[in-house]
């Protein structure tokens, strides 16, 4: 490359420049297990073109690495997925993916600090997996909703008996998304955020 100015390094394209109307942000960790989901969300909810760490999954990590639905899956994240949307005018929510293998969670705790909240994401063909992550979260002070990410082949059950199996009390919201879908993806945030606003409202009466 010229540094004379002959060549330019291309900027960021249009629709990734920080609306103007921007006056507050939050940070918003999507937390899960392996293959749960967690690129996928990022991905299909950001209006920003996604920052991604998948690297592909190797002969190495047999053995070491958490390798369920590796038929179908050939890459796994290794640092942290990025990705921003705005929910009104003036707010946006910068998202941050966490990565699922149990050899790279010592990237948790940096990812979770400054956190406003979670999402944390299940699948019911492995819901064992989700009782770490909610444990790190609680030792944080990180505040979180449960979204069951429905796959094909995964189970469904009633939201009480996910409550019973997962032990959350009854103010944890729990929801169903399917994460491929933006929409679906939109309306866990959304849950998320009223449900960080009612902690914030009771906080404020005591």
């Amino acid at each position: 490359m010229d540094f004379n100015g002959s060549d330019t390094i291309p900027g960021p394209r249009a629709e990734d420049h920080l609306p103007h109307t921007t006056t507050a942000a939050a940070k918003i960790v999507i937390v899960g297990g392996f293959g749960v989901g967690k690129t996928t969300m990022v991905g299909s909810v950001s209006e920003i073109r996604p920052l991604t760490t998948e690297e592909t999954m190797t002969q190495a990590g047999i053995g070491v690495d958490d390798d369920y639905g590796s038929e179908t899956k050939t890459a796994t994240t290794v640092a942290m997925d990025f990705g921003r949307i705005r929910i009104t005018e003036q707010v946006v929510l910068y998202l941050f993916g966490t990565p699922g293998q149990e050899r790279f969670w010592f990237l948790w705790n940096g990812l979770f600090e400054g956190a406003l909240g979670a999402v944390v994401l299940v699948d019911t063909r492995r819901i064992e997996v989700s009782f770490e992550v909610m444990g790190r979260l609680e030792e944080g002070g990180v505040p979180f909703v449960v979204a069951v990410n429905t796959f094909p082949d995964g189970p469904r059950y009633p939201v009480e008996d996910l409550r019973a199996a997962l032990d959350l009390p009854p103010e944890i919201p729990i929801v169903e998304c399917d994460v491929r879908r933006r929409a679906s993806s939109r309306d866990v945030l959304m849950t998320l955020m009223r449900f960080l606003h009612s902690l914030a409202l009771s906080r404020s009466l005591t």
